[in-house]
C-alpha cells in the first residue's frame, strides 16, 4: 500500500531485516529517505532456566522459562550480546517517521517482526513487507502489498519453540542418567538418528547370498555386437538379487537359482548352440524433466552433484538470496511464478532452440497445505534470468556452483520432454544336454535430448546386487528368427548387498517423504546429530556411533510414540494448521504435555518412567558370550561372568577401534577382538621406597602406570585419637584426606604387557628436575599431549624424542634455551589449508590444527571448522562467512535475565 505522509519533518524511513548482507542489497534498491539497519536474527528467546531471576527458578517458570500454570507462557529475554543492537534499533526509531518490518516471509521471520514489536514498542505506523527475492521488482511490489504482522504464523513459531523446549527438556535428562551426560533428545533430531540407526541394524543383520548367471555377447552377420544376460532356464527365471531376503535366504521356490558349477556346466553345453531372437518389442520413450528446486531437493541434488553437505548448501544459498541471485532458499513449495515461467521458456528457446519449448507451460504444485507460506520455488531471481555466463564475473567458486545448479534446475523445468524408443530383446538357445536357456537385452535410443540438453537430475545411491546389467545399451537393429552368433558366454557370480547407508541428501529426502521437520530444520538437524556423536561420516555415508544405538533404544522402549514417524509428522501437521489459525496454541500444548496428545502426556510419561536398567539399555549381544557395552569412555566389549565366578573377579574386555563401523563389529571380529586384546591391567611389583603395589592399565587416553594407595580400614579409623566438642562430647573419627596416586603415561614405545617396574617408577617421578639457570629459574623435562618438553617458568620449548626425558642433561637444556624461541615453543606447524587475504581483517586466512580440532584463523579471528564440513571441501567463500559470522557475534557472554515481556500479539497499526 502507498506510504502514508507524516507531520514529522524527517521524512525517515527505518527498514529493519535479519542480516546486514540482505538489507546493504535492499538499500541499493530503496533509494533516498529509506535507513536500513540488521536485527541480526533473533533479539529475544527463551533463556536457560539457570540464568532466570533467583526468584522465579521456584516457580511455574522455572523449569523451562515457560509459564506452565498460565498458558504456557514465554518467558523471554533479550541476550547480553543482543542489548547494544537493541539500542541502536530504538536509537534509530527516534527520529523515524515509519518502521518497515522486512524479515523473511516464514514462522522464523515473522516471529522475529513481532518480538521487534514488542520490544521496540514503535510510536509510529508500523509496516510488514516481504519479498521473495530481492530484486527492485519484487521489492517495489512488497511496497505495495504491505500487511499486519501474522499472528497465527507467530503462534505456530512460538508453540514449536516451546516444544521443543518441552521435549529436549524432559526427555534429555533421562538420556544423562542412563547413557552418558551432554546428550540431547530432540523432536526431529531423536527420529533422524532412528532412521540411521535403523539402517545400520538392517546392515548388521543382514547376510550375503551368492548366485550366478550368464553373460553373452552376440552378433548377427556384420551388425554390431551386443551383450545380453541369461534369465530363464527351462521356463522358470533365473534368480537374481531381489529373490533373497536380508537374511540370504531365496524368498521365492519358483526361480532357478544357479551356484558356481551349474552356471559354468551350462555355459559349456551352450558354446556349440545356435541362437535365435525369439522377441523384439519396441516401445516409445519419454522423461519428463524435474519440478524446481525445493529447499529438500536442492540439498539432495548438491549432495549429489556438488558433494556439498546440507548446512554448506544453505549457507551459500543465503548468501546467494541476500546478494539477490536467487529467491528465498527455504521453501516446500515448486511453483513458478508466471514472470519466472516466461523467463525461463525465453532463455531455454533462445539457448537450445524454440523446439525444445512445449507449447503449453508446465505448471508443478507442492504435496504441503502451506508450501511455506506461499513461497515459490528456488530459482534465479528477477523477471528476467541472468544466465551463469552473466554473473561468472560476479560469483566465485561455491556460489557460481550452487547458482549455476538452480539455474539449469529451473530453465529444465520449462523444457520439452525427452524422446525416444526402447527396445527389448529376448533370444534362446538349447544346450547340449537338453535344457532351453534364453537371454535378455534392452537398450534405449534418445532421438530427441529435450530438456537434458540443459540438466539431468543425480540419483542417490541403491542397491546393486546385479552390477553387470544390459540396461542402456544401445542394440543394433533385430528381428524375430534372426540366428545370432555367441561371441562370448562367461558365468557370473554375484553377491547381494546390504542396504546402502544413507547420505546426507537421501536423509533428506526421507524426512520429507515421511513429513518430519521443515525446509528451515533439515541442515540443522543433522548438523545437531553430528555434534552430538550420534553420527560420522565416512565419505558421503552417514555411520551411527554405538552411543547412538543406546540412545534410540532408550526412547524406542519408553518414549515409544516421540520417536514414531507418524507422531512426529502429526506435530508437524499440527503446527501448520496453528500457523493456518486452524488450531490454538495454548490447547494444543496442554494436549501434547498433559494428555490427550499420546496415552497420558509426556509430564506423566517422564514422571512415571520407573526404573530403567542403563546396563541393559548400553548393551548390545554381538557374538554368543560377547556383549558390547557402551561405557562412561567410550564402547567396549565384555565376556559377563559365569554367575559361580569368585567375588571380585574382573571380566574378559577389549577395547573397539574408533573407526570400526558397528556392521563391521561381526561376530567373528569380536572374538578376534577378545582373543588378541592385550591385559587391561598388569601388576608390575612394588615400590621399594613405598611399599605400595604398582599396576600398569588400558586407560580412556592410552596406556599408564599407576600406584595403588590401600583404602583406610575400619580398625585404623577407630584406633584414631578421640578429639572432644567444647561441651565435651567426643567428636566422630576423621577420615584422613585421600591421597592422589601417582601416575604416568606410557611411552609411545611401551605397552602393558612390557613395560617393567622400573620404567614405571621412572614415569612416576616425572617431571624431572634437571637444575636452574643462572638467574635461579628451574628447569624441568616432562611428556606432555604433543610431545615431551622441557620447562621455565612460561617458556616451554620441545626435544627430541620421549628417551632424551630421561638422558638430557642440564648443559643441553641451556644450550636449547639460548637459541631463539620459535614459534609456539616448538617449530610451527603448516597450516591445513590456506585461502588468500580476509577482505575485513586483510590478513591472510588459515586452517590451522588446534587443541579442539581444526580452526580458521585471520590471526584475529578464530573459528572451529564446523564438524560436518572436510577440511578438504572447505573453500574460501566459506572460511570468509565462518569468520564473518563470528566476529558479528563478538565474545561468548553469560545472558542476563529479564522480566516477562508483556504478551501482546496486536501489532502496532499502519
Amino acid at each position: 500500500m502507498p506510504v502514508k505522509a507524516t507531520d514529522k519533518k524527517t521524512g525517515k524511513k527505518l527498514v529493519i531485516v535479519e542480516s546486514p548482507a540482505k538489507g546493504k542489497t535492499i538499500a541499493a534498491y530503496l533509494g533516498e529517505g529509506f535507513e536500513v539497519t540488521a536485527s541480526m536474527g533473533h533479539i529475544r528467546d527463551l533463556p536457560q532456566p539457570s540464568d532466570l531471576p533467583a526468584e522465579l527458578k521456584k516457580t511455574a517458570v522455572g523449569k523451562f522459562a515457560v509459564d506452565l500454570d498460565n498458558d504456557f507462557e514465554p518467558y523471554y529475554v533479550v541476550s547480553t550480546d543482543k542489548k547494544k543492537k537493541v539500542a541502536e534499533l530504538k536509537a534509530a526509531l527516534k527520529d523515524a517517521d515509519e518502521l518497515y518490518l522486512a524479515t523473511d516471509g516464514d514462522r522464523e521471520g515473522e516471529a522475529i517482526a513481532w518480538h521487534l514489536l514488542q520490544v521496540l514498542k514503535p510510536k509510529v505506523p508500523v509496516h510488514r513487507l516481504t519479498f521473495p527475492e530481492i530484486t527492485k521488482e519484487a521489492i517495489q511490489r512488497a511496497l505495495l502489498e504491505m500487511r499486519d504482522v501474522d499472528v497465527a504464523m507467530v503462534d505456530a513459531q512460538e508453540t514449536r519453540r516451546i516444544l521443543d523446549r518441552l521435549y529436549g527438556y524432559e526427555i534429555s535428562p533421562v538420556l544423562w542418567r542412563k547413557v552418558a551426560r551432554g546428550l540431547s533428545a530432540g523432536r526431529v533430531q531423536s527420529v533422524a538418528t532412528r532412521l540411521v540407526v535403523e539402517r545400520e541394524r538392517e546392515r548388521m543383520s543382514f547376510r550375503t547370498a551368492s548366485y550366478w548367471d550368464l553373460l553373452g555377447t552376440f552378433a548377427t552377420g556384420a551388425a554390431e555386437s551386443f551383450k545380453a544376460k541369461l534369465v530363464s532356464v527351462d521356463g522358470a527365471r533365473v534368480a537374481t538379487g531381489k529373490d533373497f531376503s536380508d537374511l540370504g535366504e531365496l524368498k521365492g521356490k519358483a526361480v532357478a537359482h544357479l551356484d558356481e558349477a551349474a552356471a559354468t556346466s551350462l555355459a559349456a553345453n551352450l558354446e556349440s548352440s545356435s541362437f535365435t531372437v525369439r522377441s523384439v518389442d519396441t516401445k516409445p520413450y519419454t522423461r519428463r524433466p524435474a519440478a524446481p528446486f525445493t529447499t529438500s531437493t536442492l540439498q539432495q541434488e548438491a549432495g549429489r552433484k556438488l558433494r556439498y553437505s546440507s548446512k554448506v548448501t544453505m549457507q551459500v544459498a543465503q548468501r546467494l538470496y541476500e546478494n539477490g541471485y536467487i529467491t528465498y532458499m527455504r521453501t516446500d513449495s515448486p511453483a513458478l511464478s508466471d514472470q519466472a515461467i516466461n523467463a525461463a521458456r525465453r532463455q531455454a528457446s533462445e539457448l537450445y532452440g524454440p523446439e525444445y519449448v512445449p507449447e503449453a507451460r508446465r505448471v508443478y504444485k507442492g504435496k504441503s497445505k502451506n508450501a511455506q507460506e506461499a513461497h515459490e520455488a528456488i530459482r534465479p531471481a528477477g523477471d528476467s534470468f541472468r544466465t551463469p555466463a552473466q554473473v561468472a564475473s560476479s560469483l566465485r567458486g561455491d556460489e557460481f556452483k550452487l547458482y549455476e545448479l538452480i539455474w539449469k534446475r529451473t530453465v529444465a523445468s520449462q523444457m520439452a520432454d525427452a524422446k525416444g524408443s526402447t527396445a527389448s530383446v529376448r533370444l534362446g538357445a538349447v544346450a547340449s544336454d537338453g535344457r532351453d536357456a534364453e537371454f535378455s537385452a534392452s537398450g534405449t535410443v534418445i532421438t530427441f535430448r529435450g530438456f537434458m540438453a540443459a540438466y539431468e537430475e543425480g540419483r542417490d545411491a541403491v542397491r546393486d546386487d546385479d552390477a553387470e546389467g544390459t540396461d542402456g545399451a544401445r542394440l543394433p537393429v533385430l528381428k524375430a528368427d534372426d540366428v545370432l552368433t555367441a561371441a562370448e558366454l562367461n558365468a557370473v557370480g554375484h553377491e547381494t548387498s546390504p542396504p546402502p547407508r544413507y547420505t546426507e541428501a537421501s536423509l533428506v529426502k526421507v524426512l520429507e517423504e515421511l513429513g518430519i521437520g521443515r525446509p528451515s530444520t533439515y541442515a540443522a538437524t543433522i548438523s545437531t546429530i553430528m555434534d552430538r556423536g550420534y553420527v560420522t561420516n565416512r565419505g558421503q555415508a552417514l555411520v551411527p556411533s554405538w552411543i547412538a544405538f543406546s540412545v534410540v533404544r532408550l526412547l524406542e522402549e519408553h518414549f515409544t510414540d516421540y520417536v514414531d514417524y507418524d507422531f512426529t509428522a502429526e506435530l508437524e501437521e499440527d503446527l501448520d494448521r496453528i500457523a493456518r489459525g486452524e488450531a490454538g496454541r495454548v490447547e494444543w500444548l496442554n494436549q501434547f504435555y498433559y494428555g490427550d496428545r499420546v496415552d497420558t502426556g509426556l509430564h506423566t510419561i517422564v514422571n512415571d518412567l520407573g526404573e530403567i536398567d542403563a546396563k541393559a539399555i548400553n548393551s548390545i549381544e554381538i557374538a554368543p558370550g560377547i556383549v558390547l557395552r557402551v561405557g562412561k569412555f567410550g564402547p567396549y566389549l565384555e565376556r559377563p561372568l559365569p554367575a559361580d565366578a569368585p567375588e571380585g573377579t574382573e571380566p574378559e574386555r577389549a577395547n573397539v577401534p574408533e573407526d570400526l563401523a558397528p556392521d563391521e563389529l561381526t561376530a567373528e571380529k569380536a572374538i578376534e577382538l577378545m582373543e588378541t586384546a592385550g591385559p587391561e591391567e598388569r601388576v608390575l611389583g612394588e615400590d621399594p621406597e613405598t611399599g605400595r603395589t604398582i599396576v600398569a592399565r588400558n586407560g580412556r587416553y592410552g596406556p599408564y602406570v599407576i600406584e595403588l594407595i590401600p583404602e583406610v580400614t575400619a580398625e585404623e579409623l577407630a584406633n584414631q585419637p578421640v578429639e572432644y566438642y567444647k561441651n565435651g562430647k567426643p567428636k566422630p573419627p576423621k577420615k584422613p584426606v585421600k591421597q592422589k596416586p601417582r601416575t604416568g603415561s606410557l611411552f609411545k614405545s611401551m605397552s602393558v604387557d612390557t613395560v617393567t617396574l622400573e620404567e614405571a617408577l621412572k614415569l612416576m617421578k616425572l617431571p624431572r628436575v634437571l637444575g636452574t639457570d643462572a638467574e635461579g629459574n628451574e628447569i624441568t623435562v616432562q611428556n606432555g599431549r604433543f610431545g615431551p618438553y622441557l620447562k621455565k617458568g612460561t617458556d616451554s620449548r620441545s626435544i627430541g624424542s620421549e628417551e632424551e626425558i630421561f638422558t638430557i642433561t642440564l648443559e643441553q637444556a641451556l644450550e636449547i634455551y639460548s637459541q631463539p624461541k620459535q614459534r609456539g615453543g616448538r617449530q610451527a606447524a603448516a597450516p591445513l589449508a590456506e585461502f588468500g587475504t580476509d577482505p575485513v581483517s586483510e590478513k591472510p586466512i588459515v586452517v590451522k590444527d588446534g587443541r579442539f580440532g581444526p580452526y580458521i584463523t585471520d590471526g584475529i579471528t578464530n573459528i572451529t571448522v564446523p564438524r560436518s564440513t572436510a577440511i578438504e571441501e572447505l573453500t574460501r567463500e566459506q572460511a570468509i562467512d565462518l569468520l564473518a559470522e563470528k566476529r558479528e557475534k563478538g565474545p561468548v557472554k553469560k545472558p542476563a535475565a529479564r522480566k516477562p515481556a508483556a504478551r501482546k500479539r496486536t501489532p502496532a497499526k499502519k
